[in-house]
C-alpha cells in the first residue's frame, strides 16, 4: 500500500500525500516513493510542472514519522535510523534542486519534514489556514530537512525564533518572510490547484495574487532577541523584558524544550549561515545519528508523541548545565 498517489494529465505531474490518519507524516515508503516518482518525474519530457497537494482537510504534512524513529532507537536499530533520515535528505535535496517548476499547496499544518518538501520547492503556496513550524527542540531532537539552511536566511533572528521556541506561523507571515511565495484565501484553493492541474500557466494562475492579510509577526521583538546565537543570552534578554507578555510566552517555549537540543540547535543554525545547502544536511545528518541515540531524544517522544503528557524530564534540565563538548560531538565540531 503506498500513501502517495500520482497522476500525470496536461503536462502536470501531481502528487498527493495520502496519510491522513497520521496527518501525512512521512515513512519510509513515501520518502521512497516520492523520491522514485520525482526522480521519474524529472527526466520525462512530457511533465512540465510538479504539484504536491494533500488529500488531508488538516495538514499537508505534519512531519516525518518520529514515533518509528523512536521505537529503532530505542531497539538499537541505529542503521534503521541513519536510513530514515539519509532518504529523507535525499529527498529534500532533490526537491531544491529539481529542473521544472515544483509547486506545494500548504493548506493546512506543515511541520517539520512537510517543510522539507515544500519550503525548498520554487513554489509555495499557503492559505490562512496554513500553520508553519519547527518544533524539533521539544522533542529532544533539532531542526533538520535542510531547515539549518533556509532558516537562517530568514528576517534577522526570524529563523533563531522558530528554530529555539518551535513556534508557529501562519500563511501571511510565512510569505513576509520568504517561507512561502504566495497567498490564495482557502476558499479559491480549490480553484487554484484545478487551474493548475489543467495547465494553465503559473505565471497566469498566482502572477496576479498580490493580496494577502497583513503580517502579525513582532519582527522588531524578534530581531532584538534573537540575533544571537547565545542561549543563555537569548533568554537572559527576554526574562529582563518585565511586563511583556510575548515575551514571557517565548521563555515559557524554550523552557519545555530539551536544553541539549537548544544550544545544538544554535551551533547548527550559526554554521548552516555560512554553508551550501548539501553541508548543511550532511552536518543534520550526523547530528540526526548522534541525538536519536541519546535518553533526550526517547524522553521528549514520549512526552509529545506517545504518552502525550507533555512533562518531559530532560537530562541536564537547565540551559547552564549543557556540556558544549556533548553539543560539539552531536553537531560534528568535536
Amino acid at each position: 500500500m503506498s500513501f502517495i498517489r500520482t497522476s500525470i494529465v496536461n503536462r502536470v505531474g501531481e502528487i498527493v500525500l495520502d496519510r491522513p490518519a497520521a496527518l501525512n507524516a512521512l515513512d519510509q515508503t513515501m520518502i521512497d516513493d516520492m523520491y522514485r516518482v520525482l526522480s521519474d518525474w524529472g527526466d520525462d519530457d512530457g511533465i512540465d510542472t510538479v504539484l504536491v497537494t494533500s488529500a488531508s482537510e488538516r495538514a499537508f504534512c505534519a512531519g516525518g514519522d518520529i514515533r518509528a524513529i523512536r521505537d529503532h532507537a530505542l531497539a538499537g536499530q541505529a542503521d534503521a535510523v541513519s536510513h530514515y533520515f539519509a532518504s529523507e535528505y535525499r529527498l529534500d535535496q532533490l526537491v531544491a534542486e529539481y529542473p521544472k517548476p515544483y509547486v506545494g499547496v500548504i493548506d493546512g499544518a506543515a511541520m517539520g519534514g512537510g517543510l522539507g518538501i515544500s519550503v525548498h520547492g520554487e513554489v509555495r503556496v499557503v492559505t490562512e489556514r496554513a500553520v508553519l513550524a519547527m518544533p524539533e527542540t521539544a522533542i529532544g531532537f533539532v531542526p533538520d530537512v535542510g531547515s539549518t539552511y533556509f532558516l537562517p536566511r530568514l528576517p534577522d533572528g526570524v529563523g533563531m525564533w522558530l528554530g529555539l521556541t518551535g513556534s508557529r506561523i501562519g500563511g501571511a507571515d510565512a510569505v513576509e518572510v520568504g517561507m512561502a511565495t504566495h497567498f490564495v484565501d482557502s476558499a479559491e484553493i480549490d480553484d487554484v490547484t484545478e487551474e493548475i492541474r489543467t495547465g494553465v500557466p503559473l505565471i497566469d494562475v498566482l502572477g496576479g495574487r498580490r493580496h494577502r492579510p497583513a503580517a502579525e509577526l513582532p519582527l522588531a521583538k524578534i530581531k532584538e532577541y534573537f540575533v544571537d546565537d547565545n542561549v543563555t543570552g537569548i533568554v537572559g534578554g527576554l526574562r529582563g523584558a518585565l511586563g511583556d507578555p510575548w515575551a514571557e510566552r517565548m521563555v515559557d517555549m524554550i523552557e519545555q524544550a530539551s536544553p541539549t537540543s537548544l544550544w545544538v540547535t544554535a551551533a547548527m543554525l550559526t554554521a548552516g549561515a555560512h554553508s551550501v545547502l548539501d553541508e548543511c544536511l550532511e552536518r543534520e545528518l550526523h547530528a540526526a545519528e548522534q541525538i536519536t541515540a541519546t535518553a533526550d531524544f526517547a524522553e521528549g517522544v514520549r512526552a509529545v508523541l506517545v504518552d502525550k503528557d507533555r512533562r518531559p524530564r530532560f537530562d541536564p534540565a537547565s540551559i547552564d548545565d549543557v556540556d558544549p563538548e556533548s553539543v560539539a560531538r552531536i553537531v560534528g565540531a568535536a
